[in-house]
């Protein structure tokens, strides 16, 4: 019977080395758009669940139209669910982006929803589902779990009060920290400038812990800075803000 291999994490495996990796934001929902970035060469490409207009079809669409290129492509679906978890997952998306982790009980239910029993809960499907290569990967229950990623979103103030115990949980690869949300979250909406103090914090924590930090900053000194405060990757840039930038710095060529 013929076999496939289980698709290497490349991301994963750039964390554990300790490299920067510099991402963009896919929020159009385009199989298109997604493509054209990933011809680019950019690190990683966030699939955005959350707030971009995308359901498992889009999803999908857009695992298949980054599939060969040398980058990653994480999924952050619209919620931190179990089920939302499984399915993504079968989708055959190997790193995910979970957003509004408040405590340690809500890293736990997500280590388990990454994980086949007996050590998790996520449901049994790999050999109808585009991840288990519709069953021709051998074995893939039992080894699908060394290439999968967790990152886990921090991004209220909840969730910065608990840092240190959402980054002690095993399992969890790295934490992102949000700084839209989290500005909010501490009285500062639409001013994460304001709250570089606490990301700072936030970070040193993460890293005693022995975590990967990502987090997001589409200018580039903060993007910079948080490099240099230990981040492992960072969303530089977001697809949206790029094309309005692009169409209004070519608009203007014609303006008086």
């Amino acid at each position: 019977m013929t076999s496939v291999a289980l698709p290497r994490n490349e991301f994963k495996a750039a964390l554990k080395e300790g490299r920067q990796l510099k991402g963009l934001w896919i929020a159009m929902g385009s199989a298109t758009s997604i493509e054209i970035a990933a011809e680019i060469g950019y690190d990683w490409l966030l699939i955005d669940g959350e707030h971009g207009p995308n359901d498992l079809t889009t999803i999908l669409d857009q695992l298949r139209a980054v599939h060969g290129y040398p980058t990653t492509p994480i999924v952050r679906p619209p919620h931190a669910d179990p089920v939302l978890v499984k399915q993504v997952l079968d989708l055959g998306a190997q790193t995910l982006l979970l957003p509004m982790i408040n405590n340690r009980e809500e890293a736990e239910l997500m280590v388990k929803a990454i994980n086949y029993a007996p050590e998790g809960i996520r449901g049994v499907g790999g050999v109808i589902a585009r991840s288990g290569r519709w069953g021709l990967i051998p074995n893939y229950m039992r080894d699908a779990k060394n290439e999968l990623c967790l990152i886990l979103q921090v991004e209220s103030q909840e969730g910065l009060d608990n840092i240190d115990e959402i980054a002690s949980v095993d399992g969890v690869d790295a934490i992102f920290i949000g700084p839209a949300d989290l500005s909010a979250s501490l009285g500062h909406p639409d001013d994460a400038g304001a709250i570089q103090d606490q990301v700072h914090y936030a970070f040193e924590r993460i890293k005693a812990h022995g975590k990967a930090i990502g987090s997001l900053a589409f200018d580039p000194e903060t993007a910079k800075k948080y490099f240099e405060w230990g981040a492992s990757f960072v969303a530089v840039a977001g697809d949206t803000d790029v094309y309005v930038r692009g169409l209004k710095a070519e608009l203007a060529n014609y303006q008086d």
